[in-house]
């Protein structure tokens, strides 16, 4: 498996009534783009506000009212994630040594690249020991980090979401 060097500040988009956000558990038992359901911890990480922000905007799609109606949003949770060397879905190569498309998050067909897709690529490399998967995110430009919670991150400045949500920060 090809992987990339990654590591240092991220950032988690979490409720604000979580306990402990950096708790991978949640995503263990639901699934996520990169971990199937009832497996292992993953923490979903994003490199920037820019796609924070946009994974907000897509969790409010379908709904009558946007992020301006919400009394009181998500927190931004900034972490550092220790460097070391990642599952590689970010470069073409990465991409096609995972047999995912150059054109990844999307098709050929222009849709997103489902996660039943991508699961199995993500219990490859957690069963490999890798620390976790580096994609190209799936919401803007820029990356994301699924972080595998082998060793607990710390909890670094956490921002309500109107100091962070309408910042270009």
């Amino acid at each position: 498996m090809r992987t990339i060097r990654r590591g240092g500040p991220y950032l988690r988009v979490a409720d604000p009534d979580w306990e402990d956000p950096l708790d991978g558990r949640y995503a263990a038992e639901r699934g996520g783009r990169w971990n199937p359901p009832e497996s292992f911890p993953v923490v979903y990480l994003t490199s920037s506000v820019a796609i924070a922000r946009a994974y907000v905007l897509q969790k409010l799609e379908g709904h009558p009212y946007g992020p301006e109606d919400l009394r009181t949003g998500p927190v931004l949770v900034h972490t550092n994630v220790p460097e070391d060397r990642y599952l590689n879905a970010v470069t073409d190569a990465g991409l096609r040594d995972l047999g995912l498309p150059r054109t990844y998050p999307l098709d050929s067909r222009r849709r997103l690249v489902r996660w039943r897709r991508c699961q199995p690529l993500g219990l490859r490399a957690w069963k490999a020991g890798l620390p976790g998967v580096a994609a190209r995110s799936a919401r803007a430009d820029g990356e994301e980090l699924a972080y595998f919670g082998r060793r607990k991150l710390r909890r670094g400045a956490v921002r309500p979401f109107e100091d962070w949500f309408w910042t270009d920060a």
